[in-house]
């Protein structure tokens, strides 16, 4: 053995000690951390690009990656960074995290470890927490990107299936163009479009209901009686990102019936407001899609990366993801062996951490963050309302507060945000809604407290 390899094995137990202090040091300074690092501090430091003949141990490497790039880690995990939508990661999820890299097992085949049946339990839990059928299946991929691409693939499998074609086996040219339409799509999902094969091309914008981003159903049926016979694929919203409005979910099962179309939800960060009774309305009939995506590591408050797919097609998800060679075990596909239903074949044991963070805080923890969130955004739209310099674009429906400056274009609204950013105290991102340069704050992290929303009220005036 490699003698630094030696000498880090024998003082694994003061690597740990100091990788602690390490954490526990950025956990600390959260609160206070810049939330939006300076160029400089994104610099490497000279000659870090440069492959060392002779390593320098792990204390060593440790002591150099903090001391040269602690200031480029910024404060996104803490209780005031409301840009996009980033969540921070509860100590439960923290501490199953980091023994997902101690033990590092490959969560693939069910016979191998306790991973995949783990999986299930954690996806069960979740099932419930959401209200979503015990019939449903999932799997845990890196994120919506992700999810929404499995959920796509199965819709052009199942797409060729009610046409005699098997698309993952003869390809996507046997099936021919697939329509697909949708409101207010995430750029998520267009991209899945494009790596499926379908393209972007394929999508339809629908127009939406009035004052909304919303699906108009009515608009929707007339693409759907224009398209006639051809495939089609409806990306629905469970929550779009600037303004967090839902499609009517019971409105799209009722036309998919009658047009056979796939439904698939991006309900990424929106989805997570069903383990709210007050909020669970909001989703009324998505538990009747044929696939749905939810990201654990925004609302669920686990670390990155980590979202689910879910589905009631498993059979599709085997002819498309079945992973088999003459060194693998797949005379049967399980249900938990994750090898044939995800694109990985090696993947990261995502589950655990959430997994944990269900267990250590249960239904009424998860409720509490998303009802306080959501309260908190309400009281900071309020605010901002009230507020000389800045007007709402949108009703505060959930917890992203869509907001803009009273006077000033793009270049103004920019300038504001280098200003915030500069500030420190609150970081929120910028987008545009209805052709008017606008502002988002998103609040999805565990810690947020109203103490939060002052602090960041008075950064915002400060920079008008």
């Amino acid at each position: 053995m490699h003698p630094l390899l030696q000498h880090d094995k024998t003082h694994l137990p003061e690597i740990l000690d100091q990788t602690q202090t390490i954490a526990l040091e950025f956990l600390q300074s959260l609160p206070e951390r810049t939330l939006s690092a300076s160029r400089q501090s994104q610099h490497i430091h000279y000659g870090d690009d440069q492959l060392l003949p002779e390593g320098i141990g792990a204390k060593t490497a440790l002591d150099d990656f903090w001391r040269h790039y602690a200031d480029g880690i910024t404060g996104s995990a803490g209780p005031r960074y409301f840009g996009f939508v980033t969540g921070g990661s509860t100590p439960a999820a923290l501490a199953a995290d980091w023994l997902v890299s101690t033990f590092d097992q490959v969560a693939q085949l069910s016979h191998d470890n306790i991973t995949a049946e783990l999986e299930l339990a954690t996806l069960s839990q979740l099932k419930t927490l959401l209200g979503l059928p015990a019939a449903m299946t999932g799997s845990f991929v890196s994120g919506a990107t992700m999810a929404n691409m499995v959920g796509v693939l199965l819709a052009r499998q199942w797409l060729g299936h009610q046409r005699g074609v098997d698309v993952a086996q003869q390809g996507l040219a046997a099936l021919g163009d697939i329509r697909v339409f949708s409101a207010s799509p995430h750029s998520s999902s267009v991209k899945a479009l494009s790596m499926s094969g379908i393209g972007r091309n394929a999508l339809t914008l629908i127009p939406t209901l009035q004052g909304s981003e919303a699906i108009d159903p009515a608009a929707l049926e007339m693409a759907l009686k224009e398209a006639g016979e051809a495939p089609v694929l409806v990306l629905a919203s469970g929550g779009t990102v600037n303004t967090v409005a839902f499609d009517d979910m019971n409105a799209l099962v009722a036309l998919r019936q009658r047009y056979g179309f796939w439904l698939h939800v991006d309900a990424a960060f929106g989805g997570v407001a069903a383990c709210s009774a007050q909020f669970s309305p909001l989703l009324s009939g998505w538990e009747q899609a044929d696939s749905i995506t939810v990201d654990a590591h925004k609302w669920l408050n686990v670390p990155y990366d980590s979202a689910i797919q879910f589905t009631r097609h498993l059979s599709l998800q085997r002819e498309i993801f079945q992973n088999q060679s003459a060194y693998l075990d797949a005379a049967t596909l399980l249900e938990n062996d994750y090898l044939h239903l995800t694109p990985e074949n090696s993947r990261r044991w995502r589950a655990l951490p959430l997994w944990m963070a269900l267990r250590a805080y249960g239904q009424q923890g998860m409720q509490e963050v998303v009802e306080r969130n959501v309260a908190l955004a309400r009281q900071l739209g309020e605010r901002l309302q009230n507020s000389a310099g800045f007007e709402l674009l949108a009703p505060v429906r959930l917890n992203v507060v869509c907001f803009a400056l009273s006077e000033g274009d793009a270049a103004a609204r920019d300038a504001f945000l280098q200003r915030l950013d500069s500030a420190g105290v609150v970081r929120c991102t910028p987008t545009a809604l209805a052709g008017r340069p606008g502002i988002r704050a998103a609040l999805v992290n565990w810690q947020t407290q109203q103490q939060d929303i002052d602090r960041a009220l008075v950064s915002l005036l400060a920079c008008l």
